[in-house]
């Protein structure tokens, strides 16, 4: 007889507003994954499975406690996934120094109650970003700060690093943590500049990317990825590539926000990015773009840049070169 698996719940950090109550996450079977540190290639491609593997929690009621204690009722949808958007006034109230309200979600006992481990509460995070803030910043991860090597043959490269590297032994691209923190700080340190991270990859990576991140001392931030999709998904396909529909909603969010944005030349974000540039005049402070160094893809891309003056728009082979611009334009000391 097979033990029953506990329950678990990823939740993962958002973004909402003043008066909007927003929350992500995913009920799934407890697979007892472990990102410690040092560990061997097999546990890395055995933790990486897992979490392709495992098996989510369908229509299954969950419920959220937010810092007043009010409880929010939902119910996990066919793939064990919650959306949960809420009006609620003076959110704004629980934020700590930085803009995070702290909550958070559990299992509806009396529904769950025999596979529910001893632990039922799973916290988690909502951004608001300062009224006062000078701008936000959305970076893409892949080959932008991570290296991935999405723009090799076949993304063999995607495939070697992710299975078979575990998070402390991938290496964020030299330069980019220190031009971060320089953009979350801007000329005024306080309030800081809200930072949203967003990737093709899926959600079942969640976990390694944050970890990655909070090894790094990346600047705290939502990290927005995608579903997976099989071919045997019969849902519609999204109207809009994921990246641009995820920039595209943060624009709508936060209409008095502007917004620097971050990619490189590997993929589709300079063509993305300077779209929403023409599509919202004023709102893009700058375009950071990392030469990826793929001979055919940079002559693509300075065709781009050549034709396009929305905003200012910088292929970078460093980081030390982003930060020379940010500080001429203004943007950071």
């Amino acid at each position: 007889m097979f033990k029953k698996k506990a329950l678990r719940i990823n939740t993962y950090l958002g973004y909402g507003t003043n008066s909007l109550f927003r929350a992500t996450g995913r009920a799934l079977e407890d697979e007892n994954i472990d990102f410690s540190t040092n560990q061997h290639i097999f546990k890395t491609l055995r933790n990486i499975y897992r979490q392709f593997e495992s098996d989510e929690i369908r229509n299954t009621p969950i419920e959220l406690r937010l810092p007043d204690k009010k409880i929010i009722e939902a119910v996990t949808d066919h793939e064990g996934y919650y959306h949960l958007e809420l009006d609620l006034n003076t959110l704004s109230q629980y934020t700590d120094n930085k803009g995070w309200i702290t909550y958070s979600v559990s299992y509806k006992k009396e529904e769950t109650h025999k596979k529910i481990s001893l632990d039922n509460t799973f916290s988690s995070q909502m951004l608001i970003p300062s009224d006062q803030a000078e701008f936000g910043i959305i970076s893409d991860i892949d080959d932008t700060i991570l290296h991935t090597g999405v723009a090799s043959l076949f993304k063999w490269r995607v495939i070697a690093n992710t299975f078979f590297k575990n998070f402390d032994k991938r290496t964020a691209i030299e330069g980019t943590v220190k031009f971060y923190k320089k953009l979350h700080l801007g000329t005024k340190e306080a309030p800081v500049n809200p930072f949203f991270y967003v990737s093709n990859s899926p959600w079942n990576l969640y976990d390694y990317l944050s970890a990655f991140f909070k090894k790094n001392n990346f600047p705290k931030g939502p990290i927005l990825l995608r579903d997976l999709r099989t071919p045997f998904d019969k849902t519609p396909k999204p109207k809009a590539p994921h990246k641009q529909s995820e920039i595209l909603n943060l624009l709508k969010m936060y209409p008095n926000l502007k917004f620097i944005l971050i990619g490189d030349s590997g993929e589709k974000d300079a063509d993305i990015y300077t779209k929403i540039a023409e599509e919202y005049p004023g709102r893009i402070l700058a375009i950071y773009l990392r030469n990826v160094k793929h001979r055919r893809k940079e002559k693509r891309i300075k065709k781009i840049i050549d034709s396009f003056d929305a905003s200012p728009i910088l292929l970078v082979h460093t980081s030390e070169e982003a930060i020379e611009h940010a500080k001429k334009t203004g943007l950071i000391r």
